[in-house]
This record gives structure tokens, C-alpha cells and sequence, in this order.
């Protein structure tokens, strides 16, 4: 399993990293998080993103724990793997994010919010290019 990678940004630059507190997470990198309560939290299933975690730790942090992310914009494209076949889904279709750990997406396109702009198969761990727009 592989986090939402930075593959692309449509004006070439780089996403500034930020430092926000996080919930008690074990943050993994390139997972997909959201605000919540003031602190971030992983964001999954239909659930957008706003921020991806720019850091891999072995066990959870204490909530208010400060961790380096970026912020989801609409022109970047993300890398990631999907843990569910791609089979039928088409390139612009939208597909939910992985149910528990925020760093895959699924196969399924009801309620999506990740757009698929390109993939590398559909068998389950295929490389896959998405935006969140």
C-alpha cells in the first residue's frame, strides 16, 4: 500500500508543505486527511481530502501532535494504488477513498471524489493517477 504521492502540478511548481495538528492518527505518507475538530483527521471513503501527510510514523501520535502536510488543490495530480479492482471504472470516473486507511481508492464510483485521470491495469494494487477537484 502506497499513500496519494505528488505526480504533477498543472503550473510546474511545488506544493509548500504546512504543519498542522493531527488526531491520534498514525500518519503514513501521502495519506489523504481532513480538518476536524481542529485537528486532522484520515479522510475516507467519500470524504475529500484536503490535505495530504507528508510524514510516515510507526505508531499513533498524541492528538494536537504537529505534522508536515500539503494542501490538495485542484491542479495536482496524486500517485497512488487501488485495493479494489478498477474493472469497469473509466478514465474521468469518480472513485471512493479507501475505507479505513486514507491512502488507496476503491472501485467505487457512487458518491466519488477522487477522479481517475489515468491507470496502470485494474487488478488490485495497480498504479493509479487521480485529482481531487
Amino acid at each position: 500500500m502506497r499513500g496519494f504521492i505528488p505526480y504533477q502540478n498543472e503550473d510546474g511548481r511545488v506544493q509548500p508543505w504546512e504543519y498542522l495538528p493531527c488526531s491520534a492518527i498514525t500518519p503514513k505518507l501521502g495519506m489523504a486527511l481532513v480538518q476536524s475538530g481542529g485537528n486532522l483527521a484520515v479522510a475516507t471513503g467519500t470524504t475529500k481530502p484536503t490535505y495530504i501527510s507528508m510524514v510516515e510514523k510507526s505508531s499513533a501520535v498524541s492528538a494536537g501532535d504537529v505534522i508536515p502536510v500539503i494542501r490538495v488543490t485542484a491542479d495536482q495530480v496524486f500517485e497512488c494504488t487501488n485495493s479494489a479492482s478498477l474493472s469497469g471504472v473509466t478514465i474521468g470516473s469518480k472513485v471512493t477513498l479507501h475505507a479505513s486507511n486514507g491512502c488507496q481508492v476503491t472501485g467505487t464510483t457512487t458518491s466519488g471524489v477522487a477522479e481517475i485521470v489515468a491507470k496502470n491495469g485494474d487488478a488490485v494494487g495497480s498504479r493509479v493517477l487521480v485529482r481531487f477537484d
